[in-house]
């Protein structure tokens, strides 16, 4: 039998060993307090004599509502303080009273803000609150981008309203936890996060999320330890984690590259600085020497256009619809994931499955070129490129399945023998 009771966060003592799955206040998107009074006013004039306790006040109370509120608490800098040491306290209680044999879920939601300050630019949510959560004594395990937010909810409705919230994993930190230096914790962020990456891709996450899922196992190394520090012994904070952990995704997502052909690499160089737009063959024909192809070579394996003194990257839509890969004498990988995209984005995941069936073995490392060119297209603000890499990973699994139904075209009728 279930039971609800009304508390501070920062100091209930309910019950202990309890399972703990919470979503608490976002910094400072919502003034949950000042929007119940719309609510409360009504409400109290009917049920006050029913709950005299609980409606004993003639507005809903504000001071002790966890949120960044800068005009409750006299200016922006105070109001994250107040926010940061409530979190804290507040999640120490979590952690406490949680069960030692599961893990606190923690969601999180809200639209990231920055600040610039002397040492860079810095946000003023997301850092905030991974710190209160290791303040707290927690060490996370997991950071879980989920699609949990209605497109069509009024608040979504012809807004810049958010789509996802991420899950933070958590499990009380050991009180054996040793420090580390900032050399330790690198050595292990290159040990363990490859294996984390290459984990996350085989379980097929969408690219847009998987930078975000990256830093749970970057994470999970940060707070293993009672903290980090580096050379002078100044502790290592979560924004300077944050960032080595990001640079040390982009580094392992760049390592992937040594699986590609060379058409595919100078590919790769050339959609970084010109997308699907001309570019002079001047430059076209250097990159080429560099990456050890030829502009004549990249033409004739189908994935570039040539115009005098122009070169640009075909599109997808441009591709031949009638391409066979069996009797493609320069196949690329760059090549494999644009036809796959041109066969989805036409005929849908059926289509795209005819073209896997017929690449056999060679498509599994296009799944990897998909995620590197979302990585791409995404930091440079290409939004309609990003959306067909990350389609293509998404629908990858029906894909697959689909495909082990093609049957392979069978083989040509021999000669027959007379001897």
């Amino acid at each position: 039998m279930g039971f609800a009771s009304l508390s501070d966060a920062s100091s209930q003592g309910i019950t202990v060993n309890k399972v703990v799955s919470t979503d608490p206040p976002y910094y400072d998107n919502i003034g949950y307090a000042d929007l119940s009074d719309f609510f409360y006013i009504w409400l109290r004039r009917s049920l006050r004599l029913i709950y005299p306790d609980i409606c004993a006040t003639l507005a809903v109370p504000k001071a002790e509502e966890l949120v960044a509120t800068p005009y409750r608490h006299g200016g922006k800098e105070k109001a994250e303080r107040f926010f940061l040491d409530g979190m804290t306290q507040a999640m120490s209680r979590l952690a406490e009273q949680a069960h030692p044999s599961f893990p606190t879920t923690i969601y999180y939601a809200f639209k990231q803000s920055e600040t610039k300050s002397e040492t860079g630019t810095a946000s003023t949510g997301w850092e905030t609150f991974l710190d209160a959560v290791i303040r707290a004594g927690f060490a996370i395990s997991g950071t879980w981008p989920m699609r949990t937010e209605l497109s069509n909810r009024m608040i979504g409705s012809g807004t810049n309203a958010l789509a996802s919230s991420i899950v933070l994993v958590c499990r009380p930190r050991h009180a054996d936890a040793r420090i580390a230096t900032r050399r330790e914790f690198l050595t292990a962020l290159k040990t363990e996060l490859p294996a984390a990456l290459a984990h996350l891709q085989q379980g097929n996450i969408a690219p847009v999320d998987l930078a975000q899922a990256a830093i749970g196992p970057g994470m999970a190394v940060y707070t293993r330890f009672a903290k980090v520090v580096d050379a002078e012994g100044k502790m290592l904070t979560v924004r300077e984690a944050l960032a080595l952990i990001n640079q040390e995704l982009g580094e392992v997502l760049a390592q992937q590259e040594g699986d590609f052909d060379a058409d595919t690499r100078w590919a790769l160089v050339w959609f970084d600085q010109n997308g699907f737009a001309e570019g002079e063959y001047g430059v076209a024909e250097q990159l080429s020497k560099a990456k050890t192809t030829s502009v004549a070579g990249l033409v004739k394996g189908g994935i570039v256009a040539l115009r005098p003194g122009k070169v640009r990257l075909l599109r997808p839509t441009e591709l031949d619809p009638a391409w066979d890969p069996a009797t493609d004498n320069r196949l690329s990988i760059w090549e494999m994931v644009h036809h796959l995209i041109r066969s989805l984005e036409s005929g849908g995941e059926a289509a795209a499955a005819r073209v896997l069936a017929a690449l056999g073995s060679k498509a599994e490392v296009a799944r990897e070129l998909a995620y590197h060119l979302y990585s791409l297209a995404e930091r440079k603000k290409r939004a309609a490129e990003a959306l067909s890499y990350n389609g293509l990973v998404q629908s990858w699994p029906e894909i697959v399945a689909l495909s082990r139904d093609i049957l392979p075209p069978p083989p040509p009728p021999s000669q027959p023998s007379f001897l």
